[in-house]
């Protein structure tokens, strides 16, 4: 096939948009994406970018790199290491690859070093626990190193699974949260790659020779993040624009909706923001202490 806009052969057929398009129809499609994303948030100073090493975030690494770096923007890869043995360690290394060959600044910052955890030697929930305890490690380094914005690799599909994930469980509360500004403490953030879907992601990394990881982490399977994306995925191909419409539809449900703006205080314990005496971090590392002391009696 050819692409619908230039004749040349097509890379891609999206079902979605009904075009065909070459290699370079496609980059300019998910650039274009991408940089919608980011004109939402006025960027100056120093821009972080959580850098796990897989496609979506060595794609938003890569395309961040080039967009800013003729703006007077300092880009700062961080890298969070939970503490995975035969996991993080391949993506630290081809994580390292591209920043280098980006030229960027790259912080890592682990588990074991802020709170004396190591992922792969919890006994339940290393899922939940990974989520909290990376969330809040990213904002901390982010403001560490005086960054006004912290973009993440969130693609359409993860946007779409979140979302739907949040009205099986009719958590509303969290919904309206998703699309709140920043609070003091919590460093602002955008995800640049809302609105490509990850199969784009992917396809992008390959042809622009991006170094990426593709190993998976070991726990993810039979989270219930992993049901719903099955189910979705099921459900584009018959239905195309299906994760489009969630991700889109509920920023026009937040556009109609009167939200009261949530309150945040500090956390007893770190400091941290916090909605509750203690923040999720200290409350699920508290929890974690608690067990350990229990099965050490």
């Amino acid at each position: 096939m050819k692409c619908d806009k230039c004749s040349a052969p097509a890379v891609l057929f999206q079902r979605y948009s009904g075009l065909h398009l070459c290699k370079a129809h496609f980059f300019a499609d998910v650039e274009k994406k991408i940089k919608k994303e980011v004109r939402k948030e006025r960027i100056e100073g120093t821009l972080a970018v959580a850098f796990s090493g897989g496609k979506d975030s060595a794609v938003a690494l890569s395309v961040l790199s080039d967009l800013f770096s003729r703006r007077g923007v300092e880009i700062v890869a961080i890298t969070v290491d939970e503490g995975i043995a035969g996991y993080r360690d391949k993506a630290l290394e081809s994580a390292a690859m591209l920043v280098t060959e980006l030229g960027v600044r790259w912080q890592v910052a682990s588990f074991e070093e802020y709170f004396d955890v190591r992922v792969d030697r919890l006994d339940e929930r290393p899922c939940t626990v990974c989520g909290i305890l990376r969330r809040s490690l990213l904002n901390r380094v982010a403001k560490t190193v005086g960054a006004s914005t912290l973009a993440t690799g969130h693609n359409l599909d993860d946007e779409a699974q979140t979302v739907l994930m949040n009205y099986l469980r009719g958590d509303i509360d969290r919904l309206l949260r998703l699309d709140h500004p920043a609070k003091e403490g919590l460093v602002r953030r955008v995800k640049p790659l809302k609105y490509v879907p990850e199969k784009e992601v992917a396809l992008y990394a390959v042809l622009k020779g991006i170094p990426i990881s593709l190993d998976e982490c070991r726990y993810s399977a039979g989270v219930f993040r992993a049901e719903v994306r099955s189910v979705l995925n099921e459900l584009e191909p018959k239905h195309a624009g299906t994760k489009y419409a969630l991700v889109k539809g509920l920023e026009r449900i937040l556009g109609l909706t009167r939200r009261e703006p949530f309150q945040l205080g500090h956390c007893l314990q770190c400091g941290e923001p916090a909605v509750k005496a203690l923040c999720q971090s200290c409350e699920i590392l508290r929890g974690l202490q608690s067990r350990g002391n229990e099965a050490a009696k």
